[in-house]
This record gives structure tokens, sequence and C-alpha cells, in this order.
């Protein structure tokens, strides 16, 4: 039996969010709709979750002490790990000593590089994937290069959101490639992947639940990306009853063998009836924001209670639908959004704005969701509110 008390007291529920952007914001909200007490980490000061959070830590997330030593002062029922730059090692431990992590520790620790995730797919599990290799140095991998063929796609083992990432297409790009994938990697210089390029029709994200009543798979959400980092999603994106039954068979298998209860977002590409495994996130998916429009329980709503124990008898597919990132560039902690009144002067447009408290470089600061009959229409009227919106970028 699943039970929350009073927050604040010794019967309620606490929650620890290893990470506090804009996907760990809705989920601390729908835990909080609950009453569950939320604590939200980060590695900088009023990150979006901290914001309404009952409580918050800054602290570097790839501290194993520091992060130990604000868990074992918390003693939270729920740790979930919302980004992968995380001491997931730590995790490990810490679940060894009796803490709830979500959906596993195991799951936070493999799924934090690309090199655990991909060996659990394909060599234990013999899912289809890229040709792929790994390497440590500059002479291994070079070796690599030949041995994929070029063109091919390098990236860190330990990235996300693009960084780190190019592509090689001659050999004049080896150079930069290597020195990209050290510079981008979220803990310095390492490992780095490289994959051979695939042939396929479209990329998707296939949300699959976990919980007390076995697992739920969402209606596949279809993306693209910019230097490997999400600009729009749909949902649903049309495939074949083919590929479907087979990307929800490997994203059951890849799930099951993560375990623990809780959303994961797997990342596929298709060719027609044939799925290759590119990636699995076990947390909420940042192409998966178009569930904010797109169903009554959002992926965040399906977190928070998959997490606590709940089951999941439905969800409730409302239509076609979209949604755009918001990016802006720059360098500055002042960035106004105008011209609202136009960007949601349509029916069935929605935003939500991060408050994220800077940009430096590029940073995703907000996104713009939309419905309509058709998949088409949805995004086409996402990019329309899209182009009213107007940013400007104050000094500092």
């Amino acid at each position: 039996m699943v039970e929350i008390g009073t927050v604040f007291t010794q019967v309620g529920k606490k929650a620890l969010l290893c990470g506090s952007g804009e996907l760990g914001k809705e989920v601390a909200i729908e835990l909080q709709r609950y009453g569950i007490e939320v604590v939200a980490l980060d590695k900088y000061a009023n990150a979006p979750a901290m914001q309404i959070a009952q409580r918050s830590h800054v602290l570097p997330m790839l501290d194993g002490q520091k992060l130990r030593e604000v868990i074992e002062a918390e003693r939270p029922d729920y740790i979930i790990p919302e980004v992968e730059a995380i001491a997931t090692s730590t995790l490990v431990e810490l679940e060894k000593e009796g803490y709830h992590v979500v959906p596993t520790a195991r799951a936070a620790y493999l799924t934090m590089n690309r090199e655990g995730i991909r060996r659990l797919a394909a060599e234990e599990l013999g899912l289809p994937t890229s040709p792929y290799r790994f390497a440590s140095t500059r002479e291994e991998f070079e070796r690599a290069v030949g041995e994929i063929g070029m063109p091919c796609v390098v990236k860190p083992i330990m990235s996300s959101s693009g960084h780190g990432q190019s592509v090689v297409r001659t050999g004049q790009d080896i150079d930069h490639a290597w020195h990209c994938a050290q510079e981008g990697g979220r803990a310095g210089a390492g490992r780095v992947i490289v994959e051979g390029f695939v042939r396929f029709d479209y990329e998707i994200t296939l949300l699959t639940v976990r919980h007390s009543a076995g697992t739920t798979f969402l209606n596949p959400i279809g993306h693209i990306q910019v230097d490997g980092d999400y600009r729009e999603s749909w949902q649903p994106q049309a495939m074949s009853p083919v590929a479907l039954a087979a990307a929800q068979d490997m994203a059951r298998k890849v799930t099951d063998a993560l375990g623990g209860y809780g959303i994961f977002g797997v990342e596929m590409f298709v060719c027609g009836d044939k799925v290759l495994f590119s990636e699995v996130s076990p947390r909420p998916h940042d192409t998966g924001m178009v569930t904010m429009i797109s169903q009554d329980l959002s992926e965040f709503a399906l977190h928070a209670r998959a997490l606590v124990g709940l089951p999941i008898p439905s969800v409730r597919f409302f239509g076609p639908s979209a949604s755009r990132a918001i990016v802006v560039e720059g360098d500055t902690d002042k960035v106004v959004f105008g011209n609202l009144e136009k960007v949601l002067e349509e029916e069935g447009v929605q935003i939500r704005i991060f408050g994220k408290p800077e940009v430096v470089g590029h940073r995703r600061l907000g996104v713009i969701l939309a419905t309509a009959d058709t998949v088409e229409e949805a995004r086409a009227k996402a990019e329309r509110a899209y182009n009213k919106l107007a940013v400007t970028v104050l000094p500092r």
C-alpha cells in the first residue's frame, strides 16, 4: 500500500532532485501535487526547479563526497537524477546502503556515459545499433575512424545536448573532431565514441513508463536536432505497425534491463520497418515536453506517479501536437520575452518560460507548445508562434 503523509512531518515523503533544470522543475511540480517535499540540487543557484522547491543546495554534482553529505543530511525517500552529470558511483553506493534512486542507481550509472549503455544494448541485449568503436587516445581515435569509415559521428562518451559532437567527413576533419570531443565532455577530456553513419527516415523518442502495473508506451515522438541538441518535436510520429512493434520490443528490453519505476526516453533511428537503438535516458526527455499539451498526463506526471509506486491504467492522448524550443544566444543575465500577446493569439498554443538565470553562448530558455488536427498543422502553428516571439538580450 502506497502512503504519503503530511509534508514536513515524520510521516511525510521527501524527494531530492539531482539536477534542477526545466525538466526537473516540472517533475517537482508533479511531486508537490502529491504533497511530497522537494529538495533541489544543482551546480548553480536559482536553477528552475530551485525556484519552486521547498529547499535547495548548490554543489558540484560530480563531487561524490559533497553529494553524499547533502543526501545524508536530507535523508530523502527518493533520489531523482535529472541530468547525467552526477557522481553516479556515489548513487550506487548509497543505493546499497538503503536509499531509493529513481529508477535505479545502475540505470543512472550506465546511461551517464555512452559506452555503458551502448555495450548493454548491443553486446548484452543484442539490439541493432549503428557500428561503433571507442577510443581513449589520439592513436586509437584515428584507428577507430579508419575502421568505421567516413562519414562518421564523434562524441565524448560523457556529454549531452550535442556538446563535443562533430562529424568527420574527410581526413581534414579528424583533428578538429578529436579536439572538439576532448573539450566538450562534461567531465573534461576523455574517452570518445566513433559511430558510423546510418541511413534513416526519421528519429524517434519512445517514452516508456515502467510502473507498478506493468509497462506503458506513449505515442512515438518525432524530433529534429541541431548539432545534437533538440529544437523541435511532435507527437505522434507516423510509423508502420511493424516498426512500432519493433520499437516497443526494443524499448521494453532495454528498460527491463535497467529496471526500477519511472519514465525512460528511448531514442531510435527508423528506416522503413527497420529500427536501430541509439540512446536511452532514465528520466523525462527534452523532446517529451510536447506531452505537456498532447496528453492528460505529461511525461513529468507519469514519472512522478510511477516513482512513488502508483499504477498507470491509461494515458489519454488529446491529438496531434508539437513543441518548438526557444534557444537564445549571448552572454547575459537579463533576457526579456516580448510580443507574448501575439505568440498566444492562436487557439491551441501555449508557452513555457523556464526561468534560467543566465545565458553563456546559447541556451534553451523556453518552449512553445501547439496542438491541431494534424501533426503538420501543429508544427506550423508552433513555428508561427515562435516567429512572433520577440527576444531581447540585454547587457550584464
